[in-house]
């Protein structure tokens, strides 16, 4: 009867931590997600200012 208790003990130990790693992958892949995000909306930005910068310097050589 020893043994059962403990091999019960020892599947739903190893389970639980079997479904806690997907849940931290998943959390990274969150994190990478909205990192990537801003990451785009910065350059998207920059690029913004570059052409009305651009947009600015030929209106003043005309």
């Amino acid at each position: 009867m020893e043994r059962s208790s403990f091999d019960q003990e020892f599947v739903v130990e190893r389970s639980s931590r079997k479904s806690r790693e997907p849940a931290k992958k998943r959390k990274w892949r969150e994190i990478e997600a909205l990192q990537d995000q801003k990451r785009l909306q910065q350059e998207l930005q920059q690029l913004d200012c570059t052409f009305e910068l651009e947009d600015l310097a030929a209106e003043l050589e005309l």
